[in-house]
This record gives C-alpha cells, sequence and structure tokens, in this order.
C-alpha cells in the first residue's frame, strides 16, 4: 500500500486560509461551553456543582471513546471530494443545530429533567463534533509533507481559532447579560450556533481546492491500528504533553466566570478577561510561527509552555491584587497560549506524515482520532476538576447567580485558576523533552 503523496510546495493562501476558517467552528464550541455551561448549571439551573461538573464532563468522555472510530471511518471514507471533506460539512451542520438546543430548554418544573435536557443535547454536540474535527485534524498532513508549510498552515489555523476564542469567549457573556436569566442563554446559544455553521461552511468551502494526495487507509482492526499509534514513541509524547496542557487550559477556562464575578465581583471582567487572554494571541501567532523557523517547533513549544505556566502562576495574586494585575497576568497566559497552540498543532502532522513513509501506510485519520481524543478528554477534565474543586472549597450553587460565596470558596475559585493549571502545564515539559523528531527526518 502506498503512503498518501502531498505535494511539498507551498498552499495557497486561499487554501491556507479556507483550512484555517474550521476554527471558527472549533473555537466556538470549544470555548463557550467551558467557559459557559457549568455556570449555566450552577447559577441559573441550580445544580450541585459536583453534579454540574459530571454532565460536563459525560460527553466529553465519550467523544474519547468515539474519535478513534471517526477517524477510521473518515480513513475508508472513498468520496469524490475527498474522504474528509464530505464529514465536515455533514457533521459541522448537525454540530451547529445541537449546539442550540443545549441552552434552548423551556422551564421543565424539575432540576432532573432539566439537567438531562443538557446531558443528551450535550451528548448530540460531541458525536457531531467527533466527525467533524477527526477529518478536519487530519487533512493537513495530506495537504502538503513539507515540514515549514505546516507550521505556515498551523499559523492561519491557530490565529483564527484565537479570533474566534476572543469573539464567542468575549460576546457570549455579553449576550446572555444583555438579555438576562435563561433567555439570555437561549439567545447566546442561537447565535453561537450560527457562528458555528460560518466557520463549518467557510472551511468545507475553501478547501475544495486543496490537494488531499492518495488516501489509502492501513490494513488491520481499529484495535491493530490503535496498538501500531500506540508505539510511535514522538506521537505518544507529544499527545501527553498537549492533553496535560489542554487539562489546565479546561481548568483556567471554567474559571473564567467564577474569578470574574466572585473575586474580581464584576460580571464585566470575564469579556476583558478574555481578550487579555486571546488578544496576545492575535498579535503574536506569526511571531510564534517564525520563532519556530527559526529555534524548531520543540524549542518554540517549550519556551511557549514556560510563559503560560508563568502567567498562570501570577494570577494567584488575584484575591490581594488589583484587578490590572490579574488581565496582566491573563495577557502573559495569552502569549504562551498562542504558542502552545501553533507548535503542537503543526508538530502532529508530522508524526503522522513520517508514520505514513515509514510504514507504507496512511493512518492520518487514526493518529488524529486518537490525537483529538486526548484533546477532548483534556478540556473535559479541565472544568470537571474545576467543579470538584469548586465543591472542596464549599461553593453554594443557586438559581439566580447570587449565593454569598465563603472565604474558602474564593480561595478554591483562585486556585483553580491560577496555580493548577501552572503546575500541570510544567509537569507536561517532562514528556516534551522526550519528543524526538526535527525537520531533517521529517523532510526525509
Amino acid at each position: 500500500m502506498s503512503a498518501p503523496v502531498a505535494t511539498t510546495a507551498a498552499l495557497p493562501r486561499a487554501v491556507r486560509i479556507g483550512y484555517g476558517s474550521g476554527s471558527v467552528a472549533t473555537g466556538a464550541f470549544g470555548t463557550v461551553p467551558g467557559l459557559m455551561l457549568l455556570p449555566y448549571l450552577t447559577d441559573s439551573l441550580g445544580i450541585a456543582a459536583v453534579a454540574a461538573g459530571f454532565i460536563v464532563f459525560l460527553p466529553k468522555a465519550w467523544d474519547v471513546i468515539l474519535n478513534p472510530i471517526a477517524g477510521r471511518i473518515s480513513d475508508r471514507t472513498v468520496d469524490p471530494r475527498g474522504p474528509r471533506r464530505p464529514w465536515l460539512l455533514r457533521a459541522g451542520l448537525t454540530l451547529s443545530v445541537a449546539f442550540a438546543v443545549i441552552f434552548a430548554a423551556p422551564e421543565l418544573g424539575s432540576k432532573v429533567a432539566e439537567a438531562a435536557w443538557v446531558l443528551v443535547a450535550f451528548l448530540g454536540c460531541a458525536t457531531a463534533y467527533a466527525f467533524f474535527q477527526v477529518p478536519y485534524v487530519a487533512m493537513p498532513a495530506e495537504m502538503t509533507g513539507s515540514y515549514d508549510e505546516r507550521t505556515r498552515l498551523m499559523t492561519w489555523r491557530v490565529a483564527i481559532l484565537a479570533f474566534t476564542i476572543m469573539l464567542a469567549g468575549a460576546t457570549a457573556p455579553v449576550i446572555r447579560d444583555a438579555v438576562g436569566g435563561r433567555d439570555g442563554y437561549r439567545v447566546m446559544g442561537v447565535v453561537m450556533a450560527v457562528v458555528i455553521a460560518i466557520g463549518v461552511v467557510g472551511s468545507y468551502r475553501g478547501t475544495r481546492h486543496a490537494p488531499v494526495g492518495s488516501v489509502e487507509a492501513g490494513p488491520g482492526s481499529l484495535r491493530d491500528q490503535l496498538r501500531m499509534v500506540a508505539t510511535a514513541h514522538d506521537f505518544r509524547n507529544l499527545l501527553i504533553t498537549f492533553v496535560i496542557q489542554a487539562l489546565a487550559t479546561g481548568c483556567m477556562l471554567a474559571g473564567v466566570a467564577y474569578l470574574a464575578e466572585d473575586v474580581l465581583d464584576s460580571k464585566g471582567a470575564a469579556t476583558v478577561l478574555f481578550v487579555c487572554f486571546v488578544g496576545p494571541a492575535l498579535l503574536l501567532t506569526p511571531v510564534w510561527s517564525a520563532i519556530g523557523g527559526r529555534i524548531g517547533k520543540k524549542r518554540g513549544y517549550l519556551y511557549s509552555s514556560l510563559i503560560l505556566a508563568a502567567g498562570a502562576a501570577l494570577a494567584v495574586l488575584a484575591q490581594s491584587a488589583p484587578a490590572a494585575v490579574v488581565f496582566l497576568a491573563t495577557g502573559l497566559v495569552g502569549v504562551g497560549y498562542a504558542g502552545c497552540q501553533v507548535f503542537p498543532m503543526a508538530m502532529l502532522p508530522d508524526a503522522a506524515a513520517v508514520d505514513a513513509r515509514r510504514t507504507g501506510t496512511n493512518r492520518a485519520g487514526v493518529y488524529t482520532g486518537v490525537w483529538t481524543a486526548g484533546e477532548t478528554l483534556g478540556l473535559a477534565l479541565g472544568p470537571g476538576v474545576f467543579a470538584l474543586v469548586l465543591a472542596i472549597g464549599g461553593y453554594r450553587s443557586s438559581t439566580d447567580g447570587d449565593a454569598a460565596q465563603p472565604d474558602s470558596a474564593l480561595t478554591a475559585i483562585v486556585l483553580g485558576f491560577s496555580l493548577l493549571p501552572a503546575v500541570l502545564t510544567l509537569l507536561s515539559l517532562w514528556w516534551l523533552s522526550r519528543y524526538t523528531l526535527d525537520a531533517s527526518e521529517v523532510d526525509a
């Protein structure tokens, strides 16, 4: 069996932008539930923090199982448009509709029924997302065979992702607060569903002229494929690094609303925190790409991780320092976050392409299925771990969001937002140090 043959020529800018527009969908879905769903459950539906954390976590855990299957299916899809692009449209539009449904529940008069509505709708979202995200992430390994071109491609993707995170993260709370109450969540859900649909259609149309090479799935069962991927040393270490950092990011994302409203005592601070977080990423994504071209992706990933950890650690001063210090710390996190997205996303297709060249078979879908499963697990565990920290701190749930919180809960919010993510990020670097692929081996 022949491996996919991807050109090493530079991709047209239209293809880079078209591919990157898919991050509008992934950014909105990855940001808004992590930011809004836990507060919606605890402070609007009155669900206890531990139960709310379980509701947020379970659909993502389902994705961990489903993503490798979605990758295997996309590897074996035969379609004139390519094996990946049809899934962008089918699953992406389904994701858009299901997202609006999450927050659309009528007054059911029962916490159990309302929690069940959210859980089922979020499960539907998670299923659709798996069949969108896995093929989407698999495409770069087949679009280009160039080590440096993949970095340029990821630069566009991460820049658009950063813009979407800022747009969705900053506007979702504003829409909710402008309308007010549960209607605010309903309107916000519809608006974000439209944003997701725009990204889906943009990525589908924007990649219609992208090269795909010759895609031929590897032999054996899914279990055989997963076993072979698990033996890929560099991929495994890169994945563990990224998953642990996704957990750290998930904790911070889940903590934004609580930090703003309970610690900084300002709902508007949630928007400011998001702008501080994503604004540097918008400006510095191309800078990180240029740095990676000079010093290599691995060293660039290391430096950006250290900056992210330093910013998170500085945020521990949130209870005593002026709000400006917290905003500065969050901005520092944003500087590191940009690199922590650019580099691993560019290193993943390197690992898949090297495997294809060594084995003569294409397992890009399985690789990205495992990758997105790990990322999903990390981002899902983040809110769950943060909810557990809230419960340990004695956080008080309510149906109007006005419950007075004890000092222990405020401390828990700060620690869950700052020191915990910082420690996790530093821990992840042990696995990054064991990653060995460089340009000479990828372009060989």
